[in-house]
């Protein structure tokens, strides 16, 4: 089992930037794949990026692609969600999520981390 602490998120101003951290522990040498879901107010979550822990691949939502960017601390099994520009729509709760496989599916997340909330005002 891999357990994950997702920290980070706050109140922002639209247009600033935030980073978000998690950091896995446990049996991480089980997924291969650390991914960021969101969940706004009324919504369903959905996918926001992910990437590969070795950093060969990575996937953004469209609405995220080019303000958002994912990396990987290898040595301290963290992960960054470096998030710019900021719009009221990116308002949510924001989580860390784990697994195996390359997708933007949740059916594929082994884990989940607790959650974050960003909120960003106009």
């Amino acid at each position: 089992q891999v357990q994950l602490v997702d920290s980070g998120g706050g109140l922002a101003q639209a247009g600033s930037s935030l980073r978000l951290s998690c950091a896995a522990s446990g049996r991480t040498w089980r997924t291969t794949v650390i991914s960021w879901f969101r969940q706004a107010p009324g919504k369903e979550r959905e996918f926001v990026a992910q990437t590969t822990w070795n950093g060969d691949h990575s996937n953004y939502a469209d609405s995220v692609k080019g303000r958002f960017d994912i990396s990987i601390e290898n040595g301290k099994n963290t992960m960054y969600l470096q998030m710019k520009n900021l719009k009221p729509e990116d308002t949510a709760l924001y989580y860390c999520a784990a697994g195996s496989t390359l997708s933007r599916e949740e059916r594929h997340v082994q884990s989940w981390g607790q959650g974050t909330q960003v909120t960003v005002s106009s």
